[in-house]
């Protein structure tokens, strides 16, 4: 069993920066695809970046892309995000997310991930 744990998430204004933490235990990361989405008031739960780390493809929505990196540090056993110049838009809760199927690609729908963190809240004030 894979349990995901995220944090760094908090109050920032907007135009700063934040790094996300996705530290997972019960497994090591290998070749799956690694997701982060994110959730506001309201709204759906939304994809925000992913990679598959076994054929490098990176993806990134279009609302962030520019603005947020994805990576990983396998000594930690932790996913990363990167998020730069911050809007009060990305306002919500970020979620990382494990794709165990080993597909090599990497999906946008949250169904398609099997494993789930807690979430951490990011606030970006205008």
């Amino acid at each position: 069993q894979v349990q995901l744990v995220e944090s760094g998430g908090g109050l920032v204004q907007a135009g700063g920066s934040l790094r996300l933490s996705c530290a997972a235990s019960g497994r090591t990361f290998g070749s799956e695809t690694m997701g982060w989405f994110r959730q506001a008031p309201g709204k759906s739960r939304e994809f925000v970046a992913g990679k598959n780390w076994s054929g490098g493809r990176t993806v990134y929505a279009n609302s962030v892309k520019g603005r947020s990196t994805i990576s990983r540090d396998n000594a930690k056993n932790t996913v990363y995000l990167q998020m730069n110049n911050l809007k009060p838009e990305d306002t919500a809760v970020y979620y990382c997310a494990a794709d165990r199927s080993l597909e090599g690609t990497v999906a946008i729908t949250p169904t398609s991930y099997d494993y789930w963190g807690q979430g951490t809240q990011v606030t970006v004030s205008s």
